[in-house]
């Protein structure tokens, strides 16, 4: 049974995101993924300029005239949403803790699919798959798979992308839409995110924390690390100790970025404390004339 407050998370956040399905982010999605190739929608009298290929020659012979076959784009996708549910999750400093971020875009995305008449399944992994949810139709579903992704209680602390990727690999064979949701707090994925990406339509959303860039003068505090559980004195107010921080920080992330980039792989970072949703819909549009 669902309690009464996971119930009202639930509606709280299809209630703010839907406007942003409806009105803004629709038809940005319908714009991005094409379906899985053309079928058969009707035949109609061959008119001069049709191409002769498209003729159906056992409608033209019962007719008496020719008729050609029309096409029409085959819509239907199934939309797999990866989410990271590793410790370092539940970070935050200024607006949201990745988490929270992570729920709400599976929701703008997930939604966004079953408007779309898609089907949506749901993989929540740490550093071993720990919920597998088939892909369905359906807003019931969807809810359902929101549901999951906001009161889902890692068993598991770490980040195993690449053992993601590998299920996801096994029960997903046809070509699918694969939205992964991380942090990408993790090492040695790089060659199953490739694999999975010529494999499938996969955009990678990467939720960062403005602390995680730049680490402010806060005097001597007690970093502690949420997934392997080390603890250590950091003394902020040491201007040489913030600015070999914020390089490791920096070289990091521009090291993620770089690896996107040079293998021409879909990558978007969002920040915690900014709203993401200019971006998402620039996101989009960009993709959708670079596959045109």
């Amino acid at each position: 049974m669902l309690n009464r407050e996971l119930l009202k998370k639930v509606k709280r956040i299809e209630l703010s995101t839907r406007h942003l399905v409806n009105e803004v982010f629709g038809g940005e999605y319908h714009s991005v993924f094409k379906g899985r190739g053309m079928e058969f929608a009707e035949v109609r009298e061959y008119t001069p300029g049709d191409e002769i290929r498209t003729i159906d020659w056992n409608v033209s012979a019962r007719a008496g005239t020719p008729y050609v076959k029309l096409f029409e784009e085959e819509r239907e996708l199934t939309v797999m949403v990866l989410v990271d549910a590793s410790a370092s999750g539940a970070f935050g400093t200024k607006g949201q803790m990745k988490r929270n971020l992570a729920a709400e875009l599976s929701a703008v995305l997930a939604f966004s699919a079953v408007k779309n008449n898609d089907k949506v399944g749901l993989i929540i992994f740490t550093d071993r798959v720990e919920k597998f949810i088939p892909p369905r139709k359906g807003r019931s579903h969807v809810l359902r798979v929101i549901r999951e992704v906001l009161d889902h209680e890692p068993k598991y602390q770490g980040t195993n992308i690449q053992a993601a990727m590998e299920f996801m690999n096994r029960v997903i064979r046809k070509r699918s839409v694969i939205f992964m949701i991380s942090d990408f707090l993790d090492e040695g994925y790089e060659k199953s995110l490739k694999q999975s990406s010529s494999r499938h339509d996969m955009l990678s959303f990467h939720l960062h924390d403005p602390w995680e860039l730049e680490l402010p003068d806060l005097g001597l505090i007690q970093m502690h690390d949420s997934e392997t559980g080390d603890t250590s004195l950091i003394n902020t107010g040491n201007a040489a100790v913030r600015k070999t921080f914020n390089a490791n920080s920096k070289q990091r992330f521009e090291q993620l970025q770089s690896f996107f980039k040079s293998n021409r792989l879909d990558y978007l970072p969002i920040r915690t404390d900014q709203p993401y949703v200019d971006s998402l819909i620039q996101f989009f549009r960009k993709r959708a004339l670079r596959i045109r």
